[in-house]
């Protein structure tokens, strides 16, 4: 039987993708032991290919022999199979659509905004900067004031935008820029802090050290110079 609890968990991830840490951080939420294969994304493993042939992409869950790709189709799929554990959603029909609307809406319009930032410089930049911000102030409606957008505790939306609090920063870091001012966008920014000292997210934080020299280098490398 397909699904079953108690089967092998797998997951093949990469170290510094904020992908593949959604589908650890829901892991470890349940409570869910797991074997973790980190993949070489310029040499992938027979295995991811042969685990996902359609897109050839991390993250994928490998659980008792099925596997299930794609981030956000996972942590649904982690939350339905562990319903009884931490559950990611409302009982409520109507808060369970609102956060997946949320979390579409975080991975349509907040993560390429997000990403345009850190790949462009000068009028392009600014106007990338100023269309994250905006992406971010809606999101930002959709905490209705709460400490997470799961209420109290987190829930499908924060673990879907979980990695905003972390590479954010980074990305201010390497450009040089703020995109998340306290003054404009003040429950983002809280919830920011809250979200990154949660223990199940620290345990699971990549190095920052090593995630703020990649960026660099990665960063030089999109625009082609040193900077």
């Amino acid at each position: 039987m397909a699904g079953v609890v108690g089967e092998v968990v797998k997951v093949h991830g990469m170290w510094a993708s904020p992908f593949a840490l959604r589908v650890e951080w829901a892991l470890k939420l349940k409570g869910i032991e797991y074997e973790y294969i980190d993949e070489d994304l310029s040499n992938k493993s027979p295995q991811l290919l042969h685990f996902n042939p359609v897109y050839k992409k991390i993250p994928v869950l490998v659980h008792g022999g099925n596997p299930i790709p794609e981030s956000l189709v996972i942590i649904e799929y982690i939350d339905e199979v562990w319903k009884h554990v931490n559950p990611l959603f409302s009982h409520d029909p109507y808060e369970k659509a609102m956060a997946r609307f949320w979390a579409r809406y975080c991975e349509d319009k907040c993560t390429p905004a997000t990403l345009k930032v850190f790949s462009t410089v000068g009028e392009t930049q600014k106007v990338a900067i100023e269309e994250a911000k905006e992406c971010l102030r809606t999101l930002e409606g959709g905490l209705k004031g709460r400490r997470f957008f799961g209420g109290e505790t987190i829930g499908f939306v924060d673990i879907v935008a979980g990695w905003l609090a972390y590479w954010v920063p980074i990305i201010e870091e390497v450009i040089g820029v703020t995109i998340v001012d306290e003054a404009e966008l003040p429950l983002m920014h809280a919830w920011f802090q809250d979200y990154i000292q949660l223990d199940v997210v620290k345990e699971r934080l990549p190095p920052r050290d090593k995630v703020l020299q990649m960026s660099r280098d990665l960063h030089k490398r999109l625009l082609g110079r040193s900077v």
